[in-house]
């Protein structure tokens, strides 16, 4: 039984990455609004667009960080770079980028969303301290009614803003444009999203919250016959010197190489994928969540830096 299963899961494997009809050329002109596009993966996933002859619209919070990158995307011969410097934190932020690209680039084939806000992660305290502050937030917003909640100005806590309510208020702001080019979404999350682990309550909610959004947006537009793809990317933790700071100590997890994961992404929205694995094992992970839904400590602790108590 042991190696049937093994043989099954090597055979969906080689059946899931098998199937890649990505035409690069498919990319030359597309219209693109990128995300997070300063450091890590957003900028390497800036670099691909560039050399495939996308037209860009790039958006983070550093202006001088984009600044360069808008540079090295015109020597990597992007026919159109703009950038727009802006904090995903502030709710009235969504609009304004979105309108900037839709004035520049005359409307939508991609929105790549990649920003990250920081999520602190380490002893037990320090976890359950920011989860509590990410439920009161939650508590002072209005029940949600649709897309349309999501842009009325309510309280909240700059971490879900950042990492979940932007990612709404630009699908809702951007979606009337991809309709008409019948262009793609693409979300570019983390395994947190889809396995939770110890130490990282904030953060696995927003990403489980982005997973449960766009899987339910997904059939919604199934259901209404919009021809708009959804790209869910579960991606390890990104090769980012404030990524790696921020699990220092508390995890063994190695950061995944930027070009590598960014072409990950780019051939599977390019190719409409429903979903993208980076490292490839992580859809052996998420599947195994399901056959071990309760894991023992003893598999968890492979992955922190966790010593267990001497008995007394």
């Amino acid at each position: 039984m042991k190696v049937l299963l093994l043989v099954g899961l090597g055979a969906l494997f080689f059946a899931y990455y098998w199937d890649d009809n990505f035409d690069p050329a498919s990319l030359q002109g597309a219209r693109v609004l990128l995300t997070g596009a300063s450091v890590g993966v957003g900028e390497e996933l800036a670099y691909h667009y560039a050399r495939l002859g996308s037209h860009l619209v790039l958006t983070a919070h550093t202006e001088a960080l984009l600044q360069k990158v808008v540079g090295n995307c015109r020597k990597l011969g992007a026919p159109k770079v703009f950038y727009i410097a802006a904090d995903m934190a502030s709710p009235e932020v969504p609009e304004r980028v979105v309108q900037f690209a839709l004035d520049k680039l005359g409307g939508l084939d991609y929105l790549v969303m990649n920003h990250l806000g920081a999520a602190p992660a380490g002893t037990r305290g320090r976890s359950a301290q920011a989860t509590r502050w990410l439920m009161q937030a939650l508590g002072s917003a209005p029940a949600p009614s649709g897309l349309r909640f999501l842009l009325r100005p309510v309280t909240r806590s700059r971490h879900l803003q950042m990492n979940f309510l932007s990612y709404v208020q630009l699908t809702s702001l951007a979606l009337p444009s991809l309709t008409d080019s019948k262009g793609s979404l693409v979300v570019v999350s983390s395994l947190l999203g889809r396995v939770p682990t110890s130490f990282s309550s904030p953060y696995s909610a927003a990403k489980f919250a982005l997973d449960s959004f766009f899987g339910s947006l997904r059939r919604e537009l199934d259901v209404q016959d919009v021809n708009v793809a959804i790209t869910m990317c579960v991606l390890g933790l990104q090769d980012r010197a404030s990524a790696a700071e921020g699990v220092r100590g508390v995890t063994r997890a190695k950061a995944a190489p930027g070009p590598k994961a960014a072409l990950a992404v780019i051939r599977g929205s390019a190719t409409r994928a429903s979903g993208v694995f980076y490292p490839w094992r992580f859809h052996l992970l998420c599947l195994l969540r399901g056959w071990m839904p309760q894991p023992r400590a003893w598999f968890i602790r492979q992955e922190l830096n966790i010593t267990t108590p001497a008995a007394a």
